[in-house]
C-alpha cells in the first residue's frame, strides 16, 4: 500500500487516479544551465508527501537541494553546485565549490582538514565531492505485488578515484526514496580495484540550513561523551547542542561525539526546530551502522550567511589523514577489499514525532 493525502491505495487504485505516476511523485532527471553549474546532470526526486531532493549525477552523486513543503532541509552555499571542472585541489581550494547541500561527499582516501601524509600533499576533504558518476541509472518502479507494493525511484552511478602508479577506487551509489515516504536512503559500496593497499577515510557532510536551522534548534544525539575539536570550540561546549541566530564574526566549532547504538547497531541523531511555523514543529534526521561509520563530528557555524550545522558520520575524524595516522586510526582498503555505508535520512512533520523520536533517542544516550 502507497499512503498519499491521508489515504492509502493499493497499485492500482492509485494508477486509476492518473494517467502517469509522475502526477504525484517519482524522479526525472535535468542538466544545470546556468553559471558555473552549466552542464551539471541533476536526479530531481518527489515523494508525493511534500519531499523533494535533487541528486547531483557530476558532483559524486551529492545530494544538493532538499525541501519539505516548501522549508529548505539544507544549506545552500554561495558557491553553488558548481560543474567538478571549477575544482580547486589543492589546501582549502575545496571551498571554492562546496555547494552545501543536504550530503557532500567526503573521501575516498583522504578527508577532514588538508595535510602532508607519507609524503603526499592531500587537500580539504579529498576528490569524491568532485568526481562525475558513470553508468548512471534513474528510474522507478513498484516493489512486490497486491496489498503490499510500493513504489520506489532511485539514482544509481558509480565514481572512480584513479591514477597511474597509484589508487584506483571505485564507489558505487544508489539513492533512493519511495513514494509516500518523508525519507531517502543512501548505500554505497567503496571497492579498491588496484593492487595495493591504499588509505580509506569516508565521511558524510550532512549540510542542514535555514528555517530547519534557527534560533533554538537543537541537536538530540544519543552522545555518551561530547569533545571539542579545539580551544574555540571549546569556548562553546556547554552550548554545542542548541543553535543561535546568525552570529557576526562566528568562528566555526567542531566536536566529537561518541554515540551509543540501538539494538540493531544503529544510530540515529536529529535536529529539531520546535518553534518552526509557530510552534507546528519541523525536524530531520540521520540514521546509519555505527559498526562502519563509527565517528561522529558536529559542525556548528552560524555566521552571517555561512549560516549551517554539519552532521557528519564518518570512518575518520576531520584534522587530516596525518593525524589519524598519528592516533592510530587511519583504516585502509587491501587490494579487492569492498566496504558498504548505509544512510537514512528523514523528516519530522511536528512537534509530536519529534517528541516521540527525542524520546527514543534518550533512552539510549
Amino acid at each position: 500500500m502507497v499512503t498519499l493525502y491521508g489515504k492509502e491505495y493499493t497499485q492500482r487504485e492509485l494508477l486509476a487516479q492518473m494517467g502517469s505516476l509522475s502526477q504525484v511523485g517519482g524522479v526525472r532527471e535535468a542538466v544545470l544551465q546556468q553559471g558555473p553549474g552549466r552542464g551539471v546532470r541533476v536526479a530531481q526526486f518527489e515523494t508525493g508527501t511534500g519531499l523533494s531532493f535533487e541528486v547531483l549525477l557530476d558532483r559524486g552523486m551529492d545530494i544538493g537541494a532538499a525541501h519539505y513543503r516548501g522549508a529548505s532541509l539544507s544549506w545552500q552555499s554561495s558557491t553553488g553546485p558548481a560543474h567538478p571542472a571549477y575544482a580547486e585541489r589543492e589546501g582549502l581550494g575545496w571551498l571554492r565549490t562546496f555547494h552545501g547541500g543536504l550530503v557532500a561527499g567526503c573521501g575516498l582516501t583522504t578527508a577532514g582538514a588538508p595535510s602532508v601524509d607519507d609524503g603526499q600533499a592531500l587537500g580539504l576533504h579529498g576528490r569524491l565531492n568532485h568526481l562525475p558518476a558513470e553508468g548512471v541509472w534513474v528510474d522507478g518502479g513498484w516493489r512486490g505485488d497486491g496489498a503490499e507494493a510500493l513504489y520506489e525511484a532511485w539514482a544509481r552511478g558509480r565514481m572512480r578515484q584513479a591514477v597511474v602508479f597509484g589508487e584506483n577506487v571505485t564507489l558505487t551509489r544508489r539513492i533512493s526514496a519511495r513514494l509516500g515516504e518523508s525519507r531517502l536512503f543512501i548505500r554505497d559500496v567503496v571497492v579498491n580495484e588496484g593492487y595495493a593497499t591504499v588509505p580509506h577515510m569516508q565521511l558524510y557532510h550532512c549540510n542542514f540550513g535555514f528555517p530547519l536551522l534557527d534560533a533554538g534548534t537543537e541537536l538530540i544525539a544519543p552522545s555518551q561523551t561530547v569533545t571539542p575539536r579545539d580551544d574555540v570550540a571549546a569556548a562553546g561546549i556547554d552550548q554545542y547542542s542548541t543553535y543561535e541566530a546568525p552570529t557576526p564574526g562566528y568562528a566555526e566549532q567542531c566536536f566529537y561525539h561518541e554515540m551509543a547504538a540501538d539494538g540493531d547497531g544503529h544510530v540515529t541523531v536529529m535536529l529539531a526546530n520546535r518553534g518552526y511555523d509557530g510552534g507546528r514543529g519541523l525536524g530531520a534526521y540521520l540514521r546509519y551502522r555505527q559498526d562502519t561509520l563509527p565517528r561522529f563530528t558536529q559542525w556548528k557555524q552560524v555566521g552571517q550567511g555561512d549560516y549551517v550545522t554539519g552532521l557528519e558520520p564518518a570512518n575518520c575524524l576531520v584534522e587530516g589523514r596525518d593525524k589519524d595516522r598519528a592516533r592510530g586510526i587511519l583504516q585502509f582498503l587491501e587490494p579487492g577489499e569492498s566496504r558498504e555505508y548505509a544512510l537514512e535520512i528523514g523528516v519530522l512533520d511536528g512537534v509530536a514525532e519529534i517528541d516521540a523520536l527525542a524520546a527514543a533517542i534518550a533512552a539510549l544516550g
